[in-house]
């Protein structure tokens, strides 16, 4: 059973493994510790039923507005609704907070991730051209009107 927790300093460490297997430019460990602990961020560790972090996302609450920064899982337990579940406590949190809407932004190359954002909701308002690097590719930016 997957349970979905507020992330604390604590799991940074864990989170920056799963960086480190699940993108080409990770954030450091003290970065993400930082992003934790910002009264902007809105923060979700996915723990199993021994408590072992197995994924993370992350958004940041400006203005009126989300803006998911990562949503990551654990190679092994990957395409088992972790994603979708650490999605749906980010939208969660976005309604009670009364945001207008949540965006990200996603390699248009990971086809995975977008149909997953697709599948909630999420449309493609625009691209950004060679907005990643390692390697360089363009960005569709997403947005959810809520």
């Amino acid at each position: 059973m997957i349970t979905i927790a507020s992330a604390t300093p604590h799991h940074a460490p864990g989170i920056h493994e799963i960086e480190l297997a699940s993108f080409s430019e990770p954030w450091s460990a003290s970065a993400i510790e930082y992003e934790i602990t910002q009264p902007h961020s809105i923060c979700f560790v996915a723990l199993d039923e021994n408590d072992a972090l197995v994924g993370y996302a992350s958004m940041r609450h400006i203005i009126n507005e989300g803006h998911i920064s990562n949503i990551a899982v654990a190679p092994a337990y990957r395409r088992g609704g972790i994603g979708a579940m650490l999605l749906n406590a980010l939208m969660c949190k976005a309604i009670y907070d009364e945001m207008i809407g949540v965006t990200l932004e996603v390699r248009v190359s990971n086809q995975a991730a977008i149909a997953l954002y697709e599948k909630h909701g999420f449309i493609t308002e625009g691209y950004r051209k060679n907005y990643y690097s390692s390697p360089t590719e363009d960005a569709a930016i997403m947005w959810k009107y809520l």
